[in-house]
């Protein structure tokens, strides 16, 4: 037996008869579906601002939600009580709200077995004295200040969290996970005469602390904001027009899951709203595009054994070689289409209805040398650092920022600009795509993804790309 099971059986003392009485209140009003998702969560986080213990916070979440799924109607209430009333209560709730003709009964429950552990994890970072995370962010904070006298402030935090889930469903899974996270971040503000220029960095993922010590330390994130801040004091204005643009490797993947991979999950597809819909088997990129997400990756932010429905993730290829191949589902639309599950079915807490979302969303390497790329630009930009962004998933139309870019003529990086935006929409930009590098990197670990008020942790990638035409606005004079 998985220990997430045991865990919420030996803590509340839930039993398979337990299970089997929530559900058959969930269906009773009606409904073809139901599933009961329990969550135990624990986490802490302490922050360092002008060399001074800010915060430091530890606590604990506990609850259960309860969907139950009529045709296309959807019913959904929770708690965080566990007695027996309270999740009773809830049940009926979920139930009337989806009331329907459709009758099922419950099945005996089986357990999902997990395919594989992606995250082995001997001690869970919530179990470390907190005296232990703050000596990271000192050293981080003492680090980025050592860098260079005109850094001014420094912010540096550390969380982590630990949640164990269950998923009983009325079709006869049971499903438990155990998913630990932690996350070291960054922010260094620099100033030379009246400018000031900020600098972030951060990473970290499912797993221990020991990762902060001997793979990715405080001084690798404090080192890297501290540059960024440095180095945007000397940036110029970037100019603006249409022009031939570079994404670096890693973080600039961004762009790909923001306008690309939200049109590619199935509810916006199902409800013919994204400008990726009725597209399947199309082309709608280049054809050295391909691009895949992949929630299977060991130790990765965006990786889980299960799902949030208690599906197994799995690696799926969305766009293979510029044609489109299918969409990331969840049960509601997977139910609704015919499609086949892909484990992709992700909510933020147990207080939240699971829907499609990404897990680590990346472009496969190209067979380009990304100097060689570099070096086929007459007059472009080059990008390698993003900050914020908007995009409107009917049309994949995209406004972003890039935090660290750079100017390129003849073939050759000149100097560093600032306030560049980068315009476009996401399909149209796959098309543009006329090289892509050999070398693929993946995000340290800081990305969050929000989506209907939801927030869930992912990752991105990309490898070096060039696109052969690109609104790029800018600031400086013509």
């Amino acid at each position: 037996m998985h220990p997430s099971r045991r865990f919420f059986e030996d803590k509340f003392g839930l039993t398979e008869a337990d299970f089997q009485k929530y559900l058959s209140a969930a269906l009773s009003a009606g409904g073809d579906y139901a599933d009961l998702y329990f969550e135990y969560g624990s986490t802490s986080s302490i922050s360092l601002d002008e060399s001074i213990v800010k915060s430091a916070t530890q606590g604990v979440s506990v609850g259960c939600g309860v969907r139950v799924l009529s045709g296309e109607r959807t019913g959904y209430a929770y708690t965080d009580d566990l007695s027996p009333e309270k999740l009773l209560k809830a049940a009926y709730t979920a139930a009337h709200i989806a009331s329907g003709p459709a009758r099922v009964t419950t099945v005996g429950l089986s357990e999902v077995s997990i395919p594989r552990n992606l995250y082995p994890i001997v001690t869970a970072p919530t179990d470390i004295d907190i005296a232990a995370k703050l000596e990271l962010v000192v050293r981080a904070d003492a680090s980025a200040r050592a860098y260079d006298s005109r850094i001014f402030q420094v912010r540096a935090g550390y969380a982590d969290e630990v949640r164990h889930v269950l998923t009983v469903c009325s079709d006869g899974d049971i499903a438990a996970d155990y998913q630990p996270m932690a996350r070291l971040s960054v922010l260094c503000l620099a100033r030379d005469g009246n400018r000031v220029e900020r600098g972030f960095s951060g990473g970290g993922g499912r797993v221990e602390l020991t990762f902060f010590h001997e793979e990715k330390t405080p001084e690798h994130f404090a080192r890297e904001a501290a540059r960024q801040s440095i180095l945007q004091l000397t940036a110029v204005d970037a100019p603006a027009g249409e022009m031939e643009v570079v994404l670096g490797p890693g973080w600039p993947g961004i762009l790909l899951h923001e306008a690309i991979g939200h049109g590619l999950e199935a509810d916006f597809n199902r409800k013919q709203t994204s400008a990726f819909s009725g597209l399947i088997g199309q082309r709608v990129a280049s054809d050295i595009c391909t691009v895949v997400d992949d929630g299977t990756m060991p130790g990765r932010r965006g990786s889980v054994n299960l799902d949030d429905e208690g599906i197994p993730t799995s690696q799926t290829v969305l766009i293979e070689h510029g044609i489109l191949k299918g969409y990331l589902q969840d049960r509601l639309s997977a139910r609704l289409t015919g499609a086949a599950l892909t484990g992709n079915g992700r909510r933020e807490s147990y207080a939240h209805m699971p829907m499609p979302r990404m897990t680590n969303t990346y472009m496969l390497a190209g067979k380009s040398d990304p100097e060689e790329i570099l070096r086929t630009v007459k007059r472009g930009l080059y990008a390698v650092n993003f900050g914020g962004g908007q995009v409107d998933i009917t049309n994949g139309k995209f406004v972003f920022t890039a935090s660290e870019a750079y100017w390129i003529e003849d073939g050759r990086i000149t100097r560093p600009v600032r306030n560049a935006t980068l315009v476009g929409d996401g399909p149209t930009v796959l098309r543009h795509v006329t090289m892509v590098g050999n070398d693929l990197a993946l995000d340290e670990g800081i990305g969050t993804c929000g989506k209907d008020g939801q927030s869930v942790p992912v990752g991105v990638g990309i490898p070096t790309i060039k696109i052969d035409r690109l609104t790029v606005g800018g600031t400086a004079n013509s």
